[in-house]
């Protein structure tokens, strides 16, 4: 429990207590471990690391090219590009690239690998207009959290499947930190078990206004509804677009061969988001409060 206490104020990222600072004061704080390198490996099965010490990135191999989750900022894409050719794995080969949340921490690289391989974006619907934008929602004119916009080739709802040879990832709208927030879900094999890995999006409050005037109409319905969802589902290994959300350093550390992988644990979104429901509750009641003693 200590581990995730501590990963989930880790996790805040953009707290909202950094709210009282400007963002550039706020990004100026993260932005080191943000991009800090990290050494890339191969986390389990078909599923690679090639992010940064600060920002998950995911690259999946199938028999017919390779699927990109998520980039990280701007600066770092180069990096990324070298991570993937440690391992082998060809920026020329990626065929789509799979958003969890229009965040420009997220978004940062889209634009130069698009252009660099015709490879298409997927992306969850609601977000769709903020990636075409370029912008964080309810928040359009802030340059600080503003990215290149890009096209989205295709938007995904609840259920909707990607395949890309033999693989073949599942979509689960999880809204609340964006609107189109979208987690995926596939199977690989594990010591010839089958497990269920789930790209969880985010769950965070984030700058997210959650009153008054929310960052988006129904945001806290949103969130609750992610939280209940997450709990409920039967994931094996849970990853996250940022390594603090499942304690990728500490596991990575604990990868020997001949051992059982420690990316496989059973039950952690389960905890995890019980702890961010808990978290956002008290986010909550921070802002309805302010919202108050403001009136």
């Amino acid at each position: 429990m200590r581990k995730l206490t501590a990963a989930l104020c880790a996790l805040t990222l953009f707290a909202p207590a950094a709210q009282a600072q400007t963002v550039k004061d706020f990004l100026a704080a993260v932005m080191q471990k943000w991009t800090t390198p990290f050494e890339p490996f191969r986390l389990i099965d078909n599923i690679y690391y090639v992010g940064t010490d600060g920002i998950a990135v995911y690259v999946i191999k199938t028999s017919q090219g390779l699927i990109l989750m998520d980039t990280a900022m701007p600066q770092s894409t180069g990096m990324i590009k070298d991570n993937m050719a440690k391992l082998g794995l060809k920026v020329a080969d990626i065929k789509y690239i799979l958003n969890t949340h229009a965040h420009f921490d997220h978004t940062g690289g889209f634009a130069e690998i698009i252009k660099e391989t015709g490879a298409q974006l997927i992306a969850g619907e609601r977000d769709k207009p903020l990636l075409e934008g370029g912008y964080y929602p309810g928040d359009e004119k802030n340059e600080d959290l503003a990215f290149t916009a890009v096209k989205v080739d295709r938007a995904v709802k609840e259920g909707d499947k990607v395949t890309l040879g033999d693989t073949t990832l599942t979509a689960h709208s999880t809204p609340g930190h964006s609107p189109g927030c979208t987690s995926w879900e596939m199977t690989v094999k594990d010591g010839g078990q089958d497990r269920q890995v789930l790209f969880f999006c985010s769950g965070t409050v984030a700058l997210n206004r959650l009153v008054g005037q929310p960052t988006y109409p129904g945001i806290v319905d949103d969130y609750r509804a992610t939280y209940a969802k997450a709990k409920a589902m039967k994931i094996d290994v849970l990853l996250g677009p940022h390594p603090d959300v499942y304690g990728m350093q500490a596991k990575r550390a604990e990868m020997k061969d001949g051992a059982p992988n420690p990316f496989v644990k059973p039950g952690e979104l389960t905890t995890y988001a019980t702890g961010l429901s808990e978290e956002f509750d008290k986010q909550l009641a921070k802002q309805t409060a302010a919202l108050a003693q403001a009136k």
